[in-house]
């Protein structure tokens, strides 16, 4: 949806939330880290799990992109799907340093999720899949961020895209959360989003295993119903991967469609058209391009 079709500035206002491949792959730029950890903070456990299936090409990068992150509180966990490729030679070397790994076939990302979390200790919750990666810092700065607004449940951050070899293709920059709008559509970076256990138990604990394609939007409208409350965080916390195998990129023309569609029919009560989806979403979407607008010209910075 092109807000603004000629003129020097289409640029930047064409919006780029969904747009997986913005600008030619460039070397990926983040801002030196400005976290540092606080001693004065008493700091929440985090379990994050991580489910794979024959991505021997990414995972290392992914688990390090955790580990790497220092966190004293973290308990991390690899569900492997029963791999064929190097999977398992890889999350091996990992030994000793993973709070632990398993393997065995499953019915899908959901179950594999699900089997890892049967037993979680940690205050915060959060999953990334085996292509994406931390941003470094994020978990200093989520467990801080948690522990100074104990009243919000779930919070999320902006997204850097990135290609195959970890070059930035493209960058997602979120307006403050609108509830209402995720009765529409979920724009909300799934490899970003971190929440308490106390609200995961409070929705049944588990992932919806019926879903293969939106089951982070699935739960994220749970904790909706259950009253959380949801805030954008102002910092980039993950990189989404963006590659020909990747299950965005797949399945979103077929199953996606009818899992979104599924989800807005039970959110609505109704059939909703693509129209009414692309109207109810264009204020947030309008709000998106001010915030692009502004960070690329330097007034926004995270």
């Amino acid at each position: 949806m092109a807000l603004w079709t000629n003129g020097p500035h289409r640029k930047y206002l064409t919006p780029r939330l969904g747009v997986l491949h913005q600008y030619p792959p460039r070397a990926l730029a983040l801002p030196p880290a400005k976290h540092r950890r606080s001693g004065a903070i008493d700091l929440p456990s985090i379990s994050i799990v991580t489910p794979s299936f024959n991505q021997g090409k990414f995972i290392a990068r992914t688990i390090d992109s955790v580990l790497d992150q220092n966190y004293p509180k973290l308990e991390y966990v690899v569900q492997d799907g029963g791999s064929t490729d190097n999977s398992i030679s890889i999350l091996e070397r990992f030994n000793g340093r993973l709070t632990r790994w398993n393997s065995a076939p499953d019915a899908g990302q959901a179950q594999a999720i699900n089997r890892a979390f049967t037993t979680p200790t940690g205050d915060l919750m959060a999953w990334i899949n085996s292509d994406d990666l931390l941003l470094p810092g994020a978990l200093d700065y989520v467990g801080e961020w948690m522990s100074r607004h104990p009243q919000v449940d779930v919070i999320y951050g902006h997204r850097v895209l990135i290609d195959a070899d970890d070059r930035e293709v493209g960058r997602w920059l979120l307006p403050p959360h609108r509830d209402e709008t995720l009765m529409w559509a979920d724009f909300v970076p799934q490899e970003t989003m971190f929440w308490r256990r106390s609200l995961w138990t409070r929705v049944g604990g588990s992932l919806d295993e019926s879903f293969q394609f939106a089951l982070d939007w699935d739960l994220l409208l749970r904790f909706r119903s259950a009253g959380a409350r949801i805030i954008r965080v102002p910092r980039f916390l993950g990189a989404f991967r963006v590659h020909s195998q990747q299950k965005t990129s797949a399945q979103i023309d077929d199953l996606g469609l009818r899992e979104m569609d599924r989800l807005r029919q039970r959110c609505h009560g109704r059939a909703v058209s693509q129209e009414e989806v692309e109207e109810r979403t264009r204020g947030y979407v309008r709000e998106h391009l001010l915030y692009h607008y502004l960070y690329r010209l330097g007034v926004l910075r995270y």
